[in-house]
């Protein structure tokens, strides 16, 4: 029962942290699509240098989607193996991301000066970004809700999966079927006796 249970919390939390390996995923090509468009603009890849401002928008997009994809794997790792040491590295990740991404929030929706606190990005992508949030506010609010709690999930489930304990390599007793069991105990084995060799009388030549 247990292990049916272990394997069912293993394809759940694989399934789920899907979800965050392909918002990461997104966030990749979205990013390559920025620096298309860098590039048309300017004739230069933002990450070469140049007359202009770094598009730090860019970089830090760029940089979280190859952040969550590690995650993503971590969490695959984590849940097919189900060790301990991966499962704590993955609930690591998990809870620093979600520590950021609370700080972030937190910042925005308590400080009127958020803008002030982030430098001027030279490629537009911030604020076309901002405003796209405002003019789609609800729409943005429940995917950011949305993703928020699919990562919570993950960090659930790696705990229950951590509770569960690691896979056992052998079956005990009780896993053994019944029927099976006296054939095993009464299996005939062959006895050696171990005694002194016996010689035959020779007679006198």
């Amino acid at each position: 029962m247990v292990r049916v249970v272990r394997r069912c919390i293993q394809s759940i939390l694989k399934l789920v942290n899907s979800i965050i390996g392909m918002v990461g995923m997104a966030m990749i090509m979205y990013s390559i699509w920025l620096i298309r468009v860098w590039q048309r603009e300017t004739g230069d890849s933002p990450f070469d240098a140049s007359d202009y401002a770094a598009p730090w928008f860019i970089y830090a997009f760029l940089g979280l989607g190859v952040i969550l994809c590690v995650i993503t794997c971590s969490g695959h790792v984590a849940a097919a193996t189900a060790n301990g040491c991966c499962l704590y590295i993955y609930m690591l990740f998990i809870f620093l991301l979600l520590m950021l991404e609370a700080a972030v929030t937190t910042d925005v929706f308590l400080n009127s000066h958020w803008e002030e606190d982030f430098p001027v990005d030279p490629s537009g992508s911030f604020n076309n970004l901002k405003d796209f949030i405002r003019s789609n506010f609800e729409f943005c609010k429940w995917i950011g809700l949305s993703i928020v709690s699919v990562q919570g999930l993950c960090f659930l489930l790696a705990v229950l999966l951590k509770a569960f304990g690691p896979h056992q390599n052998y079956d005990s007793d009780d896993d053994i079927d019944p029927e099976r069991v006296p054939l095993i105990k009464n299996a005939a084995h062959p006895h050696y006796v171990v005694g002194s060799p016996v010689y035959g009388s020779r007679s006198d030549a």
